[in-house]
């Protein structure tokens, strides 16, 4: 292509480009020139900074400067209508290759949009004549049921593109199909050039050392499900809805569809309007559930793997990420979904249920892609362990529980301290627990005028008892799940019955004063 066609043309149709849009077609127009006809490029963008806009204008130019055809490949239907949409907004004629589409006609048209599937099956059929495709390109590059694909156009050079250039199967790197990558603006850049809105996340910290890593690299959906299905994580859920996200549209990711009903069931019961969406819906209901959730101003969808690419909703206010991922690529794709603007929208909220942002940091950070790119497994195996995550956790009251403790000047309890020092001292580590009974059992009193107000202060220490227990069970490190959960109920006992035999004799040291009849 010649130095005049490189430099980006002006046109009148289609949509404006950015900047960093212009730069990164010229960069790319630049490797065509340079590089063979088989050369497989990568071009990494974050979610919201127009990809498909770019290689649209891409298909635009090249065509009407090359004498050879174009076929961009998606991996879901709903990327194929988009992407065609996209293409004819940019006044390229394309034709949708589905598994209905009549492929007789095939000879008039320059662009083709397939999946990835039905196009395999049309090239396994010999039904589509891919002699003339010259251009080849990738949505969502980091999927991995493309590169059974590359043997068919060995001719042909191919663009891959991303938002998170690793690979979906951490056996396959990217690297291994692409000669390379280029970089495009990052999500601090686009934040700040008010492209994208900014993330503000609220972290919880989850116990997440039940769940187990399956072939794929990443958590299995049966331990996930086991864990975030419990009713203490289904109402640490709508504790954090309720806390930062209450009155917003909200688009919550999940790991199992029973997981996503039973949430939906959880917050319906809650009175709050709440639809589920997972795989096994139709096109027709996918749709109708889609089009409520738009046009419901206060609506919350919980999902399950279906939106984390090419769902484009500019009103969602929150995501929730009711589910851990080892997957980076995951990670970003999920939170991206919120980061479109509106007029009056330039923040958004994250809360996080699966200790992901401890694990991959926070989303925006400065990544070095190239480096990832380049040493995927040097990447992954420096991210930190959920044991690790979790050792560095200290619970925190939230702000309305901590008033209700507001006589107590210290309601913290560093069990990893106590355990040491008890151990150090020649003591069972038995007394870890006594202590910390004692400790509870102190805040209640300092706070109560009865015994009864005592109770129910106890009641709501349940996390604090939860964290404490679980802190104590890796110190001694037996956490197998039928202990674990016998010595939180064991723990539970004790303090009600160290507050029925003692309440009266503390009530009188703490407040110096016997307790009123």
């Amino acid at each position: 292509m010649s130095d005049q066609v490189t430099e980006l043309e002006e046109r009148k149709a289609g949509k404006d480009l950015y900047s960093y849009q212009k730069e990164a077609i010229n960069k790319i127009f630049k490797r065509f020139e340079e590089a063979k006809d088989d050369y497989h490029l990568l071009y990494q963008l974050p979610t919201g900074g127009g990809k498909t806009v770019i290689f649209s204008e891409i298909v635009r130019q090249y065509l009407k400067h090359h004498n050879k055809k174009v076929l961009v490949l998606t991996h879901r239907i709903e990327l194929c209508k988009q992407t065609s949409k996209m293409l004819t907004e940019f006044h390229v004629t394309n034709k949708v290759i589905n598994s209905t589409a009549n492929l007789d006609d095939q000879a008039n048209y320059s662009c083709f949009v397939a999946m990835v599937e039905t196009l395999n099956n049309r090239l396994n059929d010999n039904k589509f004549d891919i002699s003339d495709i010259g251009l080849v390109i990738i949505d969502e590059a980091h999927y991995n049921s493309f590169t059974k694909l590359f043997e068919f156009f060995e001719k042909s050079f191919i663009l891959g593109v991303t938002a998170t250039p690793l690979s979906s199967n951490i056996k396959l790197p990217m690297k291994d199909n692409y000669n390379e990558l280029i970089v495009g603006e990052t999500i601090e850049s686009l934040i700040k050039n008010k492209f994208l809105a900014k993330a503000e996340v609220f972290s919880y910290n989850v116990g997440l050392t039940s769940l187990e890593v399956g072939a794929n690299g990443d958590y299995t959906v049966k331990s996930s499900e086991d864990l975030y299905t419990n009713n203490d994580m289904l109402s640490k859920l709508i504790q954090a809805y309720e806390t930062h996200s209450k009155g917003k549209k909200t688009l919550i990711f999940n790991n199992g569809i029973n997981t996503s009903i039973q949430v939906f069931q959880a917050f319906k019961s809650a009175g709050y309007p709440i639809a589920h969406l997972d795989n096994t819906y139709s096109k027709k209901d996918r749709k109708t559930v889609l089009k409520w959730f738009k046009e419901t101003p206060h609506a919350i969808l919980t999902s399950v793997s279906i939106l984390t690419t090419g769902f484009d909703e500019p009103t969602v206010n929150t995501i929730i990420l009711n589910r851990a991922t080892k997957s980076l690529g995951l990670y970003y794709q999920m939170i991206g979904r919120g980061s479109r603007i509106l007029k009056d929208k330039k923040t958004f909220s994250v809360i996080d249920l699966g200790n992901n942002m401890y694990r991959f940091g926070e989303w925006g950070a400065d990544l070095d892609w190239q480096k990832i790119f380049r040493a995927p497994n040097y990447y992954l195996d420096k991210i930190i362990s959920d044991e690790e995550i979790e050792s560095n956790f200290k619970y925190e009251m939230p702000p309305e529980l901590r008033e209700e403790f507001g006589n107590s000047k210290e309601v913290y309890f560093d069990v990893k301290r106590i355990y040491t020092a008890s151990i150090s001292n020649g003591e069972s580590s038995k007394v870890v627990l006594e202590k910390s009974i004692k400790q509870h059992a102190k805040i209640c009193i300092e706070n109560s005028e009865d015994v009864y107000d005592a109770y129910e202060l106890s009641k709501k220490l349940s996390d604090d008892i939860d964290y404490r227990v679980e802190r104590y069970t890796k110190c001694i490190c037996r956490s197998t799940h039928n202990f674990v959960t016998w010595l939180k109920e064991d723990y539970r006992t004790k303090l009600r019955l160290y507050l029925k035999d003692n309440f009266d004799r503390d009530f009188e040291i703490i407040h110096g004063r016997p307790p009123e009849d």
